[in-house]
């Protein structure tokens, strides 16, 4: 077991296979991690109550929210994804979620979600990546959906406190049809 003061982690593959993680720690006496931690549950409350322009000032310049198809891919920017979003993308799905102009926005999804299983993935002087899991029930038209998902978000440290840089969102089923959700993963 590793002492307070040493940070355990090893590599993390971008898909969290079971089983794949269950040597990393979350040393929760780390203030980086415990930031990182109050951070991701804060960023699913603000998803869950529709907050989206608050979700959005969670990000550091330039960050990445991700859903790859391939839940194996590592080079985004050169593989087919559901959803590969900078700062103006992320924002103008979030007009579109909010303006009430697009099919989305329509009677839009109450969700539910719960994120747990927090490994460490990495860390550096700046930066933290934390691996999880994410179980979402949405409810929209009468329809309830659920879906779960393997999280990877990287947390850098920026002057107005922790930050968003990148969040990849692994569905177990990022493979099958998918229909438009109204909400944000």
């Amino acid at each position: 077991m590793a002492s307070d003061t040493t940070v355990r982690t090893r590599p993390v593959p971008p898909l969290a296979p079971q089983g794949a993680l269950s040597e990393s720690e979350l040393p929760l006496d780390n203030p980086r991690a415990r930031a990182a931690l109050s951070l991701i549950w804060h960023e699913a409350a603000l998803l869950d109550g529709r907050r989206y322009e608050e979700w959005d000032a969670l990000w550091a310049e330039g960050g990445e929210y991700v859903i790859p198809i391939d839940r194996t891919a590592t080079d985004f920017a050169a593989t087919l994804n559901l959803v590969y979003d900078d700062d103006r993308m992320r924002r103008m799905r979030i007009e579109r979620l909010t303006g009430g102009f697009s099919i989305s926005a329509d009677a839009a999804a109450r969700t539910v979600r719960t994120v747990s299983r927090f490994t460490l993935a990495a860390q550096e002087d700046n930066a933290i990546e934390i691996c999880s899991a994410q179980v979402l029930v949405g409810y929209k038209r009468g329809e309830t959906l659920v879906l779960g998902a393997d999280l990877r978000h990287r947390i850098v440290d920026t002057a107005d406190g922790p930050r968003i840089a990148r969040k990849i969102v692994h569905l177990i089923n990022s493979d099958d049809a998918v229909t438009a959700s109204g909400f944000l993963l």
